[in-house]
């Protein structure tokens, strides 16, 4: 597995979770595709596992429910 990052949607503003080589992702939020490559980056992990921990940190300390 490669690296993944958290990106922001620039239609609704989520946080989704993408591979680095992935090229465009679906925001789960709002169905719009969102380009990998040029979204807004929050953070990376080396993993999925550790890019959901980072995320629902992100989500708690916002006080987001997406």
């Amino acid at each position: 597995m490669g690296v993944t990052l958290i990106v922001v949607c620039s239609c609704c503003g989520g946080l989704l979770m993408a591979t680095a080589d992935q090229k465009t992702r679906t925001c789960p939020y709002c169905g719009s595709r969102v380009n990998v490559q040029r979204a807004q980056r929050i953070a990376s992990a080396e993993n999925a596992f550790k890019a959901s921990e980072i995320l629902r940190d992100i989500k708690r300390k916002k006080g987001f429910n997406r």
